[in-house]
């Protein structure tokens, strides 16, 4: 095995078993320079300052940005009063320009003008808030849109209005017409119907006429007075009390007017005292004396075929009644016209 022969007497394992004493550290050394100590506080209070300035000028740039701001805003809130106002009463200018005589107009104008109003205090508010120029620039914009419609919608009613005005006139004028040719007509009518009530005056009395003249005229009036006897069979008499019925005969005439046909003759037996023989149940009633246009009371009726020749009608009246003494008057009457008359007596 080889040994270490160092010489150094310091080195432990030269001398095994032995513990060297320690070295004592020697103090450092002074540094006389007083740079070397100003020089690194000079930059850490530079930077610090720097720091400062640093800040201070952000602070300084961001308040410069924010009153750049706000004075930006203060001028946009300005202009936009003005435009608010400048819009306002021009739109209020082109509405009153608009006015007319047409209440409806005029109401909308109003209720617009009223509407305007109301958005413009709106805008307004908003912008002495400050707080929200946007929405009032907003609200300007929809003042403007809004008051273009409504213009056009005066506009509209306007021309609707003045459609209205000229179909007016001419409805106007249509009546006019109208109430000329009614008048016109009613003055036609007028006169047609005076011509009328003339033709049907000129009618009836034609038809007087030509009914009068188709009345068939009796003549030979003849009454007889008869008691029937026990064997049925009848005897003349001219004492009221002595007999039961009475013998009316009569002869038509020749009419060539009237046209052949079933003819009604009816026969009124006028007592002495001037009433009307008559009883319902023996076929009595009333006809319209045509002449004089009073309803009378007839004795009996008698049907005829008439052929326009002369024929004699005879009939039987028999009461069941005594007769009374004295004159009766006969009458017999065709188409309510009297066609004949006579009287006769009984004791």
């Amino acid at each position: 095995m080889a040994l270490n022969l160092s010489s150094n007497p310091n080195d432990p394992k030269k001398t095994p078993g032995t513990n060297p004493k320690p070295q004592p550290t020697p103090p450092p050394k002074k540094d006389k320079n007083p740079m070397h100590v100003f020089l690194p506080v000079s930059i850490v209070v530079g930077i610090l300052l720097l720091g400062v300035i640093g800040y201070l000028m952000y602070a300084n740039s961001s308040k410069n940005r924010q009153l750049e701001m706000k004075v930006a805003e203060l001028q946009e809130a300005e202009q936009l009063r003005a435009e608010l106002e400048e819009q306002y009463q021009g739109a209020l200018a082109e509405l009153e320009e608009m006015r007319g005589t047409n209440e409806q107009l005029n109401a909308l104008i109003e209720e617009q003008k009223a509407e305007l109003e109301q958005q413009r205090n709106r805008i307004a508010g908003l912008l002495r808030e400050r707080r929200n120029v946007k929405a009032a620039r907003e609200e300007l914009d929809n003042l403007k849109e809004q008051v273009k419609q409504y213009l056009a919608e005066i506009e509209e009613l306007k021309a609707q209005n003045q459609q209205l005005t000229e179909q007016n006139a001419q409805l106007l004028d249509s009546t006019r017409v109208l109430q000329t040719n009614l008048q016109q007509t009613i003055i036609e009518k007028q006169q047609l119907d005076e011509a009328r009530a003339v033709l049907v005056s000129e009618k009836e009395e034609l038809a007087k006429t030509v009914q009068l003249a188709s009345v068939i005229k009796v003549k030979d009036i003849q009454v007889t007075g008869l008691k029937t006897r026990s064997n049925g069979k009848t005897a003349k008499r001219n004492v009221a009390k002595s007999i039961d019925q009475l013998k009316v005969c009569f002869t038509t005439t020749v009419n060539e007017v009237t046209r052949p046909g079933v003819e009604k003759f009816f026969i009124r037996i006028i007592n002495p005292v001037g009433e009307t023989m008559a009883i319902d149940d023996l076929g009595s009633g009333v006809i319209v004396n045509k002449k004089t246009g009073e309803e009378i009371r007839f004795t009996q009726v008698q049907e005829y075929d008439y052929v326009n020749d002369e024929t004699q009608l005879c009939f039987l009246w028999e009461p069941g009644t005594s007769f009374q003494k004295g004159t009766y008057e006969v009458e017999i009457y065709n188409k309510g016209y009297l066609a004949g008359k006579s009287s006769f007596s009984l004791k």
